[in-house]
């Protein structure tokens, strides 16, 4: 199982069937697949274009009945951490959200560093769990359970996904 392929299939066994997205390079094959499926697959897909709009528009899905995940960059988390707090744990919003997480090993763009370092902290600091697959095949088992997980909890959880993890994807070298 490979890395984007994985992370698509635990979306669809979670039931999600509303998932928000902010364009990442990491991310991007994990989209076209939901793109590509969605007519068999029954996932709505919106692409959004800063993390905080993303946030509002998965919750408000929520409202309206739908299971949401919410696919970023770590570099968003900054951004959407009001979103979620005044937000999602006021209301009780679950929501899975997919992190590609970079600034860590293997990161060329120095620009990346801060935030990688710091994301980890920003989710124990706002109480949203979190989980580091390190294979497909891990990240399918977790992305279930953290599905579930966020809906008893009635909160956010995390799926931080870097840049080991994505070697894993032999579509990483395809064009968009």
């Amino acid at each position: 199982m490979k890395a984007s392929k994985a992370v698509y299939d635990a979306i669809r066994e979670s039931k999600i069937d509303f998932v928000v997205g902010v364009p990442c390079a990491n991310l991007k094959n994990l989209i076209n697949l939901i793109n590509d499926n969605k007519n068999n697959s029954q996932i709505t897909y919106i692409p959004a274009t800063r993390e905080e709009e993303a946030i509002g528009i998965c919750a408000g899905a929520h409202l309206a009945g739908r299971k949401t995940c919410l696919l970023m960059q770590n570099s968003g988390l900054g951004n959407s951490i009001n979103a979620i707090g005044s937000l999602c744990k006021v209301y009780q919003i679950p929501m899975l959200i997919i992190i590609s997480h970079r600034g860590e090993l293997k990161e060329k763009i120095p620009a990346q560093i801060p935030m990688g370092r710091w994301t980890k902290n920003l989710l124990e600091t706002a109480e949203i769990p979190y989980y580091c697959p390190k294979t497909p095949e891990e990240a399918y088992k977790i992305i279930i359970h953290a599905s579930e997980y966020s809906e008893t909890m009635g909160y956010p959880v995390a799926i931080l996904l870097d840049a080991l993890y994505w070697e894993h994807d032999i579509y990483n070298n395809l064009s968009p």
